[in-house]
């Protein structure tokens, strides 16, 4: 039996704990992993490239690769259903198909798939957790990659190889490989949540630490300033 949990319910249980704690005494519940890079690599191409990347939910994700230079854009979506069935609430029961996604563009000569790909397994989410992160449980908040070429494909599957030989993680890489057959804008509601909440319980004790482990671990690609979806659009 599957279980799955409301967010809502969770945030109004962090709410509590960080107003009873104090701020400044609650943490991440996940760490960041120090990680090699990827012994293979696409090669700096001209134009924009387009990658999809599923952890957990997609507000922290979407957070993480917005401040990361030489992304162009990072859109929070879903991915791996149907275009029907790609609104929050349906998306929600876990029934659907679809993972929380974040549809990243980026300039391939300032930063490499492989460079995001480090991040991502690094900072952004726990790639060893299966059908949940942090506190978030279901077939939608698995880690996968949608992949839009061979090439990335090849990258993708070496380093999670790679990863697992080295055991950087104490369990097995669970992330899986699947081929981009869709992406789907999430609601506008949901488009740059962490920059527009920083203050959100949820936010706090999620998804802020990852932007610190990104400053802390990433500080040549690290940007102050995201790259927001309104900015981009206005």
């Amino acid at each position: 039996m599957s279980i799955s949990f409301s967010r809502g319910s969770l945030i109004a249980l962090l709410a509590a704990t960080v107003l009873s704690l104090g701020p400044g005494t609650v943490s991440a519940a996940e760490d960041a992993v120090v990680i090699p890079p990827p012994a293979v690599d696409e090669a700096a191409s001209s134009g924009t490239e387009t990658a999809i990347f599923a952890g957990g939910c997609f507000w922290g994700v979407q957070g993480v690769f917005q401040h990361v230079k030489g992304v162009e854009s990072a859109v929070s979506g879903y991915a791996g259903g149907d275009a029907g069935t790609a609104q929050y609430e349906t998306v929600s029961t876990g029934s659907t198909g679809h993972a929380e996604s974040v549809q990243v563009r980026f300039d391939p000569k300032q930063v490499s798939y492989g460079k995001l790909l480090q991040i991502f397994f690094s900072v952004a989410h726990n790639p060893t957790q299966l059908n949940f992160q942090g506190p978030d449980q279901g077939t939608q908040y698995r880690s996968a990659l949608f992949v839009s070429d061979p090439e990335q494909r090849k990258v993708a599957e070496s380093y999670i190889s790679q990863l697992d030989k080295a055991h950087v993680f104490p369990q097995p890489i669970v992330t899986s490989v699947s081929d981009t057959t869709g992406f789907y804008p999430a609601e506008a509601y949901h488009q740059d949540f962490l920059s527009l909440n920083p203050n959100y319980p949820y936010i706090v004790y999620n998804d802020l630490p990852k932007i610190e482990n990104l400053k802390s671990l990433f500080p040549a690609d690290y940007r102050s300033q995201p790259v927001l979806v309104r900015k981009a659009k206005g």
